[in-house]
């Protein structure tokens, strides 16, 4: 029940941190896309959002976890109703550096579920595992074969010259999924990630790595917030040339 509760609470605030986020971009009168790309889509909350506060033509949704994409594909039915001028593509796949086939791992708690190795040592895993299981002798995740390809090829075989909106979040995975877009990366607007700073997640790479890509590409960063009660921050990188 308290894990319940605190999950909930969690929530709310990630909501109103959310909403900080979609107002920050209105702002700056980024609410217009032709084509958004949901990697990392969980159970459809982000295009829920993003359809409440912006005119968008069509949303490419991606999930791995088909957990979580069964979910995702229930909540796609109830939105497409409510929302009818937008046309939204689903897809169980993940995205990385190269095609082969991976293993996600599925979380307890879903929304942090990953591609990842875990380090299973660390103090950030080991609260994780009490908050959530109350250290019972059961795994925090289950491990999911998935097909990984990578943003070039599916942006070539969809014939997406223009990606206005690029929002990545892959629990650690982020800067593979960029590592996927060599060729296509000068044809995005707006790339929206988030970078994890505690030890639980084994990236075997830094902020920094992320964000000399970005600025090679003539990328700038125009938005960071952090997460409530997280290690992690989200930012917004803004192609200056688009």
């Amino acid at each position: 029940m308290i894990q319940f509760l605190a999950l909930h609470f969690l929530k709310i605030f990630d909501f109103f941190h959310k909403k900080k986020m979609m107002f920050f971009l209105k702002k700056n009168k980024f609410n217009n896309f032709k084509i958004v790309f949901d990697v990392g889509a969980h159970e459809g909350e982000t295009i829920d959002l993003y359809l409440s506060h912006f005119n968008i033509e069509k949303i490419y949704s991606f999930e791995p976890s088909y957990f979580s994409f069964n979910n995702l594909k229930k909540a796609i039915d109830k939105i497409k109703k409510k929302k009818t001028k937008t046309e939204i593509i689903v897809e169980n796949i993940a995205f990385g550096a190269e095609n082969k086939d991976i293993k996600i791992k599925h979380m307890y708690e879903s929304s942090s579920s990953t591609l990842k190795e875990l380090n299973m040592e660390s103090k950030y895993y080991i609260k994780k595992k009490k908050f959530l299981l109350n250290f019972k002798n059961q795994n925090l995740f289950k491990e999911i074969s998935v097909k990984q390809k990578n943003l070039d090829q599916y942006m070539s075989q969809k014939k997406i010259q223009k990606l206005d909106f690029l929002k990545i979040d892959t629990e650690g995975y982020e800067f593979e999924v960029l590592s996927g877009v060599k060729k296509n990366i000068k044809n995005i607007n707006l790339i929206l990630f988030e970078h994890h700073y505690h030890d639980m997640i084994k990236k075997n790479y830094k902020f920094s790595d992320v964000h000399d890509l970005l600025n090679k590409n003539n990328f700038r960063q125009i938005y960071k917030a952090k997460m409530p009660f997280r290690k992690t921050f989200e930012y917004i990188y803004k192609n200056k040339s688009y």
